[in-house]
């Protein structure tokens, strides 16, 4: 602007290298609109502000202090000393005045004097001027951008040709006073009009005198940045005090947003909890449930149903139990950043009563799958006893059917000499039979005796059977003591000896092919390999032949005998009924059941080896799986104690962590199917392996829950750092200073811990007064209960607490203040206006009425 033309020159021709029209024009009104306020005015800058005296009142008007009081002379020197009055003034304010003197201005240079009044609207109208941090003209120019955004046709880039066709001032206008301008009816073809609008409603409405003129910006190819720059200043400080409301309600916005999310999460605890709760409540009187079931397959019902809780029922609550953890967690750290009071659950559904209902449950659990197989086994060898019982009594009802009938015969009150000698030798063969049978009646009793202290289902019709054979035995005992005694009376001579050594051997031997035809059709239960021993049977053979060789040998030497004297015998041997026919009958049924039961001996072998073969495949992978789960609980405690990379390289490190276990749940269904297979075939104890499924299914629940805990650690630790505004470095610094005094890296800090680590970090709690005072004040914030330990999450909110800021409650009722415009109340339609429509009924629902 250095042309030597007079201003008023300037302000008719423009032209290159001076000031333009719309500078001088906006320069004039804007130095008008603060002189009215004092009762006065300019036309002329360079005339008017020559003797020093409006300049001096137009600084006390927009700075609102006074200024040196002013020389009334009208010398030239006088004019100098009220000129130089206001430069210092204005240099006091931290404005260098670059050539600019009080000779120039007194002088009347354009130049100086609009350089001047330039200066002192960027001071007083701009400078002050700043959003997000920017300079005072940034910060102008992104106001207007923020504010002009949501308008068509408007793309704020500077000031100049972003304003020529006057849509950006109808949009200010309209952003803050949409009552002031109809703006969907502007035309950007019709910039004129456009402008004469926004000039013309701010000059009426908001007490903004026009200083453009809508003709020199659009005729001008760049219109003058300065002069735009000062009008639009003019629209910032108009509208500065809704731009307060505006901060105010963000404000609000921000904590009532964070109150309604914190709410959400104790309501979806509180449910979640209930839920869990309800569960464990039902299901802990399921799994003590221990009342026995009759039969075997109603009790592997009571086991498949049992794998489907395990399989299906619980895996979905072990992860709701452990995301209830998470949550509850992730809500208190909220809070804590908040500055809110800790969640306090309703009675009965706070973490630790969650925990103790799933530790009754476990136990329940535990001793429920023990009961099973318990009984299972109980009944299994209840089954076997039983058939035992019914086989054993059958074969020895069937002996004794006709023997009552026999012995209560008195055929030898009519018998000749010779007959009586062939009854008594007949009776002493009946009681040699009758005391082989003797260990099978006391077989009987055993077995009756044990499926009475089994609790079998059916003892009362078994103690019965038993009661009855019993009593028979006891009949057949005194019936055959009573016809000794008769026959003994009778006996006249003795009866022929090898009949009677015939029938003494056939007894029992005839008594041991039964035994043997029972014991090789009898069941047989076995639970490992060496309780089997096939072809025991096989052996005890050759001697069982020779003897039956011996006892035909008898007969057919009384056959000889008889021959040889000319003797006819009459008919059978007459001691006994085991004829010849009937042992080689008997023995040959013997040596058909031998081979049947070595194959049933050797097909349960095979089951018994299938058995051991399931044994050492579930042992092998058992093995693989319970070191492997042990070393990643190891490797995830020194995860959570190390420390590499930010806080998202750690957490993006555990959730890579967490997918490689995950991923190695197949091992574990593995595992579930060869379990399965194992107790399928009833087998109960594995040599080969000390880690049951329930150990494993417990380390890998517990695997599981820890990940995830330490997960939602570093979660915290992120939202902390971002919500406090902590550095990564400052984070890295409290990690590294934790880790350094946790010499036992349990996670958790002693007191004489802390305290060296408070002093590594600069806080005066040495060994004095007024250090422990400090020291104590900082243990009742890190350690409210008392514990006598310090968490990591307790040391990083401490110092988020001491190296940043947060809404305190003073700034949230100042932010409703701005919105009610100092009173000490606001309305409801003040609210329903200033805020979003949720968060001003979320207000006006928990804001007591002022009655």
């Amino acid at each position: 602007w250095g042309c030597k033309q007079t201003v008023r020159e300037v302000g008719r021709r423009g032209g290159n290298g001076c000031p333009p029209c719309s500078s001088l024009q906006t320069f004039t009104a804007w130095c008008n609109s603060h002189l009215r306020k004092a009762g006065t005015q300019i036309e002329n800058i360079d005339e008017d502000f020559r003797d020093g005296l409006k300049l001096m009142l137009l600084l006390e008007v927009i700075s609102g202090e006074r200024l040196p009081k002013p020389e009334r002379g009208k010398m030239r020197v006088h004019k100098i000393n009220n000129v130089n009055k206001a430069l210092d003034f204005i240099a006091s304010k931290g404005v260098k005045l670059v050539s600019i003197g009080a000779e120039e201005i007194v002088d009347g240079n354009a130049k100086m004097t609009l350089g001047m009044i330039w200066t002192i609207i960027l001071r007083f109208a701009i400078q002050d001027i700043s959003v997000e941090e920017t300079s005072a003209k940034e910060g102008l120019l992104l106001w207007c951008q923020r504010k002009t955004a949501p308008y068509k046709n408007v793309n704020v880039q500077n000031f100049h040709i972003s304003w020529k066709d006057g849509l950006a001032f109808n949009a200010l206008i309209h952003r803050h006073r949409p009552e002031l301008i109809e703006y969907d009816k502007l035309r950007k073809d019709d910039p004129v009009t456009n402008l004469n609008n926004a000039f013309e409603v701010a000059e009426k409405y908001l007490d903004i005198p026009k200083m453009l003129d809508a003709e020199d910006i659009v005729g001008t190819l760049r219109p003058d940045e300065k002069a735009i720059m000062t009008y639009v200043s003019c629209f910032y400080h108009a509208f500065s005090g809704a731009q307060k409301a505006e901060t105010a309600a963000n404000r609000i916005c921000k904590v009532l947003a964070v109150n309604q999310e914190n709410e959400h999460l104790m309501e979806d605890y509180e449910k979640l909890a209930s839920d869990l709760l309800e569960w464990i409540r039902r299901t802990i009187p399921w799994l003590e449930d221990r009342s026995p079931q009759k039969t075997i397959q109603e009790m592997q019902q009571k086991l498949e149903d049992f794998r489907d809780y395990r399989r299906v029922h619980k895996p979905p609550k072990v992860q709701e139990k452990c995301q209830l953890e998470i949550n509850f967690n992730t809500l208190q750290t909220k809070l804590r950043l908040s500055n809110r009071p800790a969640f306090m659950p309703s009675e009965g559904r706070m973490v630790s009563d969650i925990n103790t209902g799933w530790q009754h449950l476990e136990q329940a659990e535990k001793g429920y799958e023990e009961w099973l197989l318990n009984e299972i086994r109980r009944l299994e060898r209840l089954d076997h006893l039983a058939e035992k019982f019914r086989q054993k009594a059958s074969i020895h009802e069937a002996w004794t059917e006709g023997k009552e009938a026999m012995l209560k015969q008195k055929d030898y009150e009519t018998a000749t000499l010779s007959d009586i000698k062939a009854l008594i030798r007949k009776h002493e063969a009946f009681e040699s039979d009758l005391a082989a049978h003797q260990d099978r009646v006391e077989q009987i009793a055993a077995i009756a005796q044990e499926l009475n202290e089994l609790d079998y289902y059916d003892s009362p019709s078994v103690n019965a059977r038993c009661q009855k054979i019993c009593d028979q035995w006891d009949v057949l005992g005194s019936l055959t003591h009573s016809r000794r005694e008769a026959l003994e009376k009778r006996q006249l001579e003795t009866i022929d000896e090898l009949h009677l050594e015939y029938a003494k051997r056939a007894a029992p031997f005839n008594n041991w092919m039964e035994s043997a035809m029972e014991d090789l059709q009898d069941m047989f239960i076995v639970h490992t390999i060496e309780e089997i021993e096939v072809g025991g049977c096989s052996a005890t053979l050759p001697d069982a032949d020779r003897e039956r060789e011996a006892i035909l040998g008898i007969q057919r030497e009384a056959q000889r005998i008889a021959d040889l004297h000319s003797i006819k015998l009459s008919g059978n041997n007459p001691y006994t009924s085991v004829t010849p026919q009937v042992i080689n009958s008997k023995w040959e049924r013997v040596q058909q059941l031998v081979p049947t039961r070595d194959r049933a001996l050797q097909d349960e072998q095979s089951r018994q080896q299938c058995n051991e073969r399931l044994r050492r495949q579930f042992a092998g992978q058992a093995n693989i799986v319970g070191p492997w789960m042990q070393t990643k609980m190891e490797e995830i405690g020194r995860i959570s104690i190390e420390m590499h990379g930010t806080l998202e390289d750690q957490l993006q490190h555990l959730k890579h962590y967490e997918q490689s276990i995950v991923d190695y749940k197949p091992n574990l269904e593995l595992l579930e199917q060869q379990h399965q297979l194992v107790q399928e075939a009833l087998i109960f104890d594995n040599k080969h392996t000390n880690y049951t499924m329930e150990h494993i299914r417990v380390g890998w629940e517990q695997l599981l829950t820890t990940i995830a805990r330490t997960i939602n650690e570093v979660e915290n630790q992120i939202l902390t750092r971002d919500a406090k505004g902590i550095s990564q470095e400052q984070m890295q610094e409290f990690r590294a200073s934790f880790n350094h005094f946790d010499k036992d890296h349990c996670g958790a800090l002693g007191p004489e811990e802390f305290k060296a680590c408070l002093i590594s970090l600069g806080y005066d709690v040495e060994n004095d007064r007024q250090g422990d005072a400090e020291f104590n004040r900082i243990m009742s914030l890190v350690d409210p209960n008392g514990s006598g330990s310090v968490t990591f999450q307790a040391f990083i909110d401490f110092m988020s607490r001491e190296t940043t800021d947060t809404d305190t409650a003073d700034q949230v009722i100042a932010s409703f203040k701005v919105l009610a415009g100092d009173k000490n109340y606001i309305t409801a339609e003040e609210l329903r206006r200033e805020l979003p429509p949720e968060q001003a009924e979320y207000c006006i629902a928990r804001m007591a009425p002022d009655l």
